[in-house]
């Protein structure tokens, strides 16, 4: 598909799907209240696959309320986890008993998607993201602590190593999306669109084996709440601030980096590695074997293994 084609089709997800007549109900994210507690109730179910013991916890920020799922040792090394694109923290459920062992994890919901963050203000820049992350860090009083994040995730984990003076230890990069460059695939992310302007089942269903080698390892109670995201959720224009970074950006990250993509992946290529290992010159890439961008569902055990062994 055309790349002109593309970019019109993905400003008429991001401004028409949301331009409905506004009813009395104010929410950022989610169209409805009926519709909000749909997935709410959808997303406390898809965190109780966690099955380890978790604490949530809403956080006053300068751009609304935080949510923070909490879990592991308390006296274990903080460790920062942000999901991908609609994903909410629940998507974590394949990796967070081998990562919460010997970590503090703090799980954040994106304010600007579904989750169980608000946001009270207008879309975020840049710049404000980076506060919004720094207010969270503060309030936990976190210094040295380690960050993992997947594709929307990974490009805030990049933007904040990217920061003088940031408290961040060790990065870990999921997928990262429009990080080192535009998405690899284009055409093939048409699926996700699609879904997003007219969702049914069967386009979700499309989508999940565009990003996924293996959807049927998808916990169906977490595929419903994934599907309510698309759903039900307002399309926003942040993806479009999403620009990959810089040479200068990525020379200025010291923090040890570890980059991880599928080697059937549609946001990332080989090029993103080299690009990666290039300009970040602490890095350390790696192609994980039959897997897309979920590669966390993919092949859980394989990237679980390589995070732990970087990150201890």
């Amino acid at each position: 598909m055309p790349k002109t084609y593309f970019r019109i089709l993905l400003l008429l997800v991001l401004t028409g799907c949301s331009s409905t007549k506004k009813a009395k109900f104010d929410d950022y994210v989610f169209k409805t209240k009926s519709e909000k507690q749909a997935y709410i109730n959808s997303y406390d179910k898809a965190l109780k696959l966690w099955d380890i013991p978790y604490t949530e916890e809403d956080i006053k920020t300068t751009y609304g309320t935080a949510h923070v799922i909490m879990a592991g040792p308390k006296n274990g090394k903080d460790l920062v986890l942000l999901h991908g694109m609609d994903a909410s923290s629940t998507m974590w459920y394949p990796n967070i008993k081998p990562l919460a062992k010997n970590h503090r994890i703090y799980a954040i919901d994106f304010m600007m998607e579904p989750g169980k963050s608000t946001l009270a203000s207008k879309s975020l820049s840049s710049k404000e993201i980076v506060i919004l992350y720094n207010e969270i860090f503060d309030h936990y009083k976190l210094k040295k602590f380690d960050i993992v994040g997947a594709s929307r995730g990974g490009w805030i984990a990049t933007l904040l190593a990217t920061q003088k003076g940031n408290s961040i230890d060790k990065v870990v990069l999921l997928s990262p999306a429009q990080t080192f460059k535009f998405i690899d695939k284009v055409g093939k992310t048409t699926s996700a669109l699609m879904l997003k302007l007219f969702p049914s089942e069967k386009k979700f269903g499309k989508t999940l084996k565009t990003f996924s080698a293996h959807p049927e390892k998808i916990s169906p109670i977490y595929k419903k709440q994934f599907y309510l995201a698309n759903k039900y959720a307002k399309s926003n224009s942040s993806m479009f601030k999403m620009h990959p970074f810089s040479d200068d950006d990525l020379k200025s990250i010291t923090n040890p980096v570890l980059v991880l993509i599928g080697d059937h992946d549609v946001i990332n290529s080989e090029e993103s590695l080299e690009r990666a290992k290039k300009y970040v010159s602490n890095s350390k890439t790696q192609v994980i074997k039959d897997a897309r961008h979920f590669l966390t569902i993919d092949q859980p055990k394989v990237v679980n293994d390589a995070m732990i062994d970087f990150l201890e």
